[in-house]
């Protein structure tokens, strides 16, 4: 009896420590712990899940900066993962990294909206794509929001309205567009962060409670609604790089709350009120590159706080001449042309009325002479017709093939023949997919390194593809396929299909086996300190103008060419000879975006951006190899950029030089260089349409090396700086 008593002292402190236990410690309902790892297994296995397992005890798991998990009552209340995926800001020094094809929005939050309890969801940097789904309402209890530095795109749904515990939304760097829904009514609302957007072109209806409103860095063309005068918990206002315009309210300032404050980059204009007063907590003011005139407000004057109004035609230092602000703050609101006038619709009639009298005769003359011709010559006719329709892939090939400059042609030869490869090849290459020879994903899939029965290593790209009528489009797209074979490509060896029936779609994976290069690249060799060396200025040259032919080849060498490559330093591979290989740029086949086709006009003003926005990529590349130095940040491009820019203003330059890689003093011609220089400063232009053509980047690196052997073969070894 004596033992059991010591027993039952030894236990009640335990038995008291459980009862005390908060229920928000409680385990977690098993329904809920499905979910996590249905979420774990949806997001493709990131590096900041890994390790859990069914002893896994989520409520529980140890504090960590990417992950935190907070239960109450058997519930997750709070979700917050940050994984290590670059985002759209970010692609300057690498390579787009969303989920897989296999990835769904709308499956995702289908199950992610079963965490019914949820009051805080953060999802960063994790590779989410495609539109964000009408069911994000589901989240009934949801008041923090953030699914920032991701590739979400489409426009922002209006169901999200609905929300009406919701305090703060945060979707800042993704690729949402079309103009921001009603948010009045979400009355608990303080914090709205949408910067590094597409979003416009209407100022959002937003409620007054709000206390951050960050809108920077989209396309929004509007003035600034009067309202914003009643905004008393205002702190935070920024809605820099846009395309607003008019006057700047002189109450903005006085915002009691307000303490910072960014205007800059848009297309403001007119004059600020000298007397308008400024709130004593206002200490960051930024109204500069704007088309502000006369003097800055007192107030703003004597700011112990920071004060940037540079870049406008306001009367003091680093200002523009007073005709340059009032020709584009014209220019900023001047709305479209409308000429509706009587005299030119009489006009109008009357050319339409010849024209189309002349028109009707062509066509009954033409008729005529299409109905002698059918009586004259059936049998040719038929024969023509049949022959087309035999052989209606092979002509097409043919006629692309005609496209491309016999220059190009030569360049493909010396490749090994193109094979079309069985299942049972490809599963032999890769070792039946073992994981160990899983190399990494690309935007289109998963990339296996594998060698092929002859023993030639190579590169197998799985992509997987879902969508009506696919047997058809799938075989006009690889039957493109054997063209891409460059020698500064890492070029395409042959493809295998496997298709699968899911009535009313085709699924199907498509196994695109590449080349395979065992040297480095070109990024690895400029930061290595011995590699770097080998590579002086007639090197750098030549494996540039190798870059920008294999770029010519995608752009012009095929038809349709091939845009939006997403070129960067890392993918630019050189051989054995250092012969620089393009590799991981945008195989054509069809996906979800092309099931839909848009309207040729459409088509034609994003292919004119994919253009430049491969220029501008190729000029980052030129723009290290010119500077040796690692490229991590889009700032740092334009910081490089200007120091090229002043540089390059005046000959010889200490500025100049002093930005170019200190390895290459002494083996490199002044004019060479400044070349190189010039047309690297052309492909980085802020505006689209002033960046040269892949033609113009090429005569330009062409015509440097050819100065540079002329100067190497004079034997005049001054670089004159």
């Amino acid at each position: 009896m004596k033992k059991l008593c010591l027993k039952l002292c030894y236990l009640f402190p335990t038995i008291i420590l459980v009862f005390l236990i908060p229920t928000s410690l409680a385990q977690l309902a098993q329904t809920e712990t499905r979910i996590l790892f249905q979420v774990q297994k949806l997001l493709e296995y990131p590096p900041v899940l890994q390790g859990w397992n069914n002893w896994t005890n989520f409520c529980f798991l140890p504090p960590s900066p990417s992950l935190k998990i907070v239960c109450s009552n058997g519930r997750v209340t709070e979700l917050t993962i940050i994984g290590n995926k670059t985002s759209p800001s970010s692609h300057i020094n690498k390579p787009f990294q969303a989920l897989s094809g296999a990835f769904s929005t709308d499956s995702f939050f289908t199950v992610l909206t079963k965490l019914s309890n949820l009051k805080v969801l953060s999802l960063v940097s994790l590779g989410l794509w495609g539109p964000l789904p009408a069911k994000i309402n589901r989240f009934w209890s949801l008041e923090i929001l953030n699914i920032s530095s991701n590739f979400i795109s489409g426009e922002i749904p209006s169901s999200i309205s609905s929300m009406k515990n919701l305090k703060s939304i945060v979707v800042a760097d993704n690729l949402f567009n079309g103009n921001i829904p009603d948010l009045k009514s979400l009355t608990s609302l303080e914090e709205v962060n949408f910067d590094g957007n597409k979003l416009g072109p209407q100022f959002p209806s937003i409620g007054k409670n709000l206390v951050k409103i960050i809108l920077s860095k989209n396309s929004i063309r509007s003035q600034i609604p009067s309202m914003i005068v009643h905004f008393d918990k205002l702190q935070i206002f920024d809605i820099s790089s846009n395309n607003f315009f008019g006057k700047i309210p002189y109450s903005i300032f006085s915002l009691h709350s307000l303490h910072y404050l960014n205007l800059s980059s848009n297309k403001f204009s007119g004059n600020l009120s000298m007397n308008s007063p400024c709130s004593s907590s206002l200490n960051y003011v930024d109204i500069s590159h704007n088309f502000l005139v006369g003097k800055l407000p007192s107030c703003i004057m004597n700011s112990k706080g920071k004060v940037l109004y540079s870049g406008n035609c306001l009367s003091t230092r680093n200002q523009h001449a007073s005709s340059y602000c009032k020709k584009d703050a014209a220019l900023a609101v001047k709305p479209p042309k409308r000429k509706v006038k009587k005299e030119s619709s009489m006009k109008l009639g009357l050319v339409l009325v010849i024209v189309g009298g002349v028109v009707g005769v062509a066509c009954v003359l033409a008729l005529l002479i299409v109905f002698i011709l059918w009586k004259s010559k059936p049998e040719r006719l038929n024969h023509n017709m049949d022959r087309s329709a035999a052989h209606k892939f092979s002509d097409k090939s043919n006629l692309n093939a005609r496209h491309v400059p016999q220059t190009m042609r030569l360049a493909t030869h010396g490749q090994p023949p193109y094979n079309i490869f069985t299942e049972e090849e490809i599963e032999d290459a890769t070792n039946n997919f073992d994981q160990s020879n899983l190399i990494g994903e690309g935007s289109q899939g998963q990339i296996y390194k594998g060698s092929l029965r002859d023993g030639s290593l190579v590169l197998i790209n799985c992509i997987k593809i879902k969508q009506k009528g696919l047997p058809h489009s799938i075989m006009q797209q690889l039957d493109a396929l054997q063209n891409l074979r460059h020698r500064h490509m890492v070029s395409v060896l042959g493809h295998c299909v496997i298709t699968h029936q899911d009535p009313p779609q085709v699924t199907c994976t498509v196994f695109i086996v590449l080349e395979y290069i065992s040297n480095v690249s070109l990024r690895d060799q400029l930061t290595d300190g011995k590699k770097k060396d080998m590579l002086k200025w007639p090197q750098r040259m030549a494996i540039s103008i190798g870059i920008a032919r294999g770029v010519q080849f995608l752009h012009t060498g095929v038809a349709p060419g091939i845009f939006g490559n997403n070129f960067k330093i890392e993918n630019i591979l050189l051989d054995d000879s250092l012969n620089a290989k393009v590799s991981g740029y945008r195989i054509p086949l069809p996906s979800k975006s092309t099931v839909n086709e848009p309207s040729s006009a459409n088509q034609n003003g994003s292919t004119n951006y994919a253009e430049k926005e491969d220029i501008y990529q190729l000029g980052v590349i030129l723009l290290e190899v010119i500077t040796g130095r690692q490229i991590a940040s889009s700032s740092e491009v334009e910081q490089l950029k200007d120091e090229l820019e002043r540089g390059s203003s005046e000959a010889p330059s200490q500025i100049l030089r002093s930005a170019i890689d200190p390895s290459l003093r002494g083996s490199y011609a002044y004019e060479s260089m400044s070349t190189a220089v010039q047309i690297t400063i052309n492909c980085l232009s802020k505006v689209s349409s002033k960046r040269p053509s892949i033609e113009d980047v090429l005569w330009n690196l062409q015509y440097s090396m050819q100065v540079q052997e002329n100067w190497t073969s004079s034997g005049n070894l001054s670089t004159k700086f």
